[in-house]
């Protein structure tokens, strides 16, 4: 089995995004019982926080199902239990190794690296254009998987 841990800053857009659209993905594939997948935060603000009203309406207008997320914390815990530890950009990917106390297993990757244009998935907190962090974290997600021995 394959665990992956998406991470932004608050685990409320894009890292729940890409657990969402992965999962979707994997089940579409028949390959549910393969993976492992969840996401996390690298800060506190929005610990125990619903998903952001802007992600769970963009994944709702694709088809794409939402659960019931809670905001968490990457924990160094996480470093040990997870096979994939994915990222959104660089400032997630300092704060991650931080919090690891570095990547000695070569653990930590963003997520557009999956993808012919790597570089970082834009917040959507800020930015509003939750389109376009569905489009960037979509394409990186399919090229994910494609990785892992599946199609998109």
């Amino acid at each position: 089995m394959t665990k992956i841990l998406f991470v932004c800053l608050g685990n409320i857009c894009r890292s729940t995004m890409a657990e969402c659209v992965m999962k979707e993905l994997v089940r579409r594939a028949g390959r549910e019982g393969e993976f492992e997948i969840d996401s996390a935060g690298t800060s506190t603000y929005e610990v125990g926080n619903p998903m952001h009203h802007g992600t769970r309406s963009k994944l709702r207008a694709v088809g794409i199902p939402t659960g019931n997320h809670i905001a968490r914390q990457m924990t160094k815990r996480d470093y040990k239990h997870f096979d994939l530890i994915i990222g959104m950009d660089q400032s997630n990917m300092q704060n991650m190794l931080r919090m690891t106390g570095g990547d000695p297993q070569g653990k930590l990757h963003l997520l557009l690296d999956y993808t012919d244009r790597p570089g970082a998935i834009a917040d959507p907190w800020y930015t509003g254009d939750f389109e376009a962090t569905y489009r960037d974290v979509l394409e990186g997600c399919e090229g994910l998987l494609k990785q892992l021995g599946g199609e998109e």
